[in-house]
């Protein structure tokens, strides 16, 4: 997969059966959904896919239904971090010979990796283990930890890291995403990855985002982002504030555990999420649908 992607990437939820076990027979009906919204790909298994919290069978399962379901139709990413390297390294290797059109990975998050440089060793034995496979460096520092300059990576992980295509890039320092788009844009692929923050994104050179509210609002952003480009910054700005108003609730809610429950606002229900994420309450939710809907944000599903 050598062209850069442009527009909207879903970070594809993991679904659920009551009792926690995996729903991937759920999976062909998301991915129908997302095809009719439309979104240019799909991220597996990452943040928002719980995939920290699957065993890495299940990992593999979803990886492979989602794939399956989608027949080419779009590329899909499959996160394949894990703080363990050999199992990090099977899941590269599995994904590739699912069919992935790329692999994505973040850094260990216990053992943290002490410099720049071992983080960049310790991702590239994850890579060699997919060689024919693109892969993507997954930044999120605020929940792995490792926190090294993205712009010192990409000047220094391509000699070790052949399949190098690009980064995602899920931090809020915006100045530095600018940087790294305007010095390497040409040669790699950079997906923002703060979906309340796509304007900004797009004001520092952002064409294509990752995001998990993306697997219901891609209309909106897909409105955001056109906006953006006719210079009609009241527009895109009107836009964005239903997003950050969105998130907002959902943060109230214990972030991704809301994200998760508003797909069963769309009529396909995930189920729920993992523990030690604790999924809403009957009565939250309750609460928490009567507050999203009365922002409006539901026309847009």
């Amino acid at each position: 997969m050598q062209n850069m992607i442009k527009g909207l990437i879903a970070a594809a939820f993991s679904p659920m059966h009551e009792d926690g076990s995996l729903h991937v027979e759920l999976i062909p009906r998301m991915v129908e959904y997302l095809l009719q919204r439309p979104i240019q790909g799909l991220y597996v298994c990452g943040s928002t896919g719980e995939g920290p919290l699957l065993s890495v069978e299940e990992r593999k399962r979803v990886a492979a239904a989602y794939i399956n379901a989608v027949k080419k139709q779009i590329p899909v990413f499959v996160h394949v971090g894990h703080d363990s390297l050999m199992e990090a390294r099977s899941l590269a290797s599995h994904a590739a010979q699912a069919g992935a059109d790329a692999i994505a990975a973040v850094g260990p998050c216990y053992f943290k990796p002490g410099s720049l440089g071992g983080l960049i060793k310790y991702l590239a034995e994850i890579a060699a283990a997919a060689p024919e496979t693109d892969f993507y460096y997954y930044h999120i520092p605020q929940l792995s930890g490792n926190v090294f300059d993205v712009m010192e990576f990409l000047k220094q992980a391509p000699q070790r890291i052949p399949t190098l295509r690009g980064v995602k890039y899920s931090a809020i320092t915006v100045y530095e995403f600018q940087d790294c788009k305007e010095t390497f844009g040409d040669r790699y692929q950079l997906f923002f990855g703060c979906d309340e923050m796509l304007t900004s994104g797009l004001a520092a050179g952002a064409d294509a985002a990752i995001g998990s509210t993306y697997n219901f609002l891609s209309r909106l952003y897909h409105q955001v982002m056109e906006a953006f480009t006719k210079g009609d910054v009241q527009t895109a700005r009107r836009l964005q504030l239903l997003s950050v108003r969105m998130v907002r609730v959902c943060y109230q809610y214990r972030g991704l555990p809301a994200i998760k429950a508003m797909m069963k606002m769309t009529g396909l229900d995930c189920g729920p999420t993992r523990l030690p994420l604790e999924a809403l309450s009957i009565e939250e939710y309750s609460k928490f649908k009567s507050q999203i809907e009365s922002l409006g944000v539901c026309e847009w599903f």
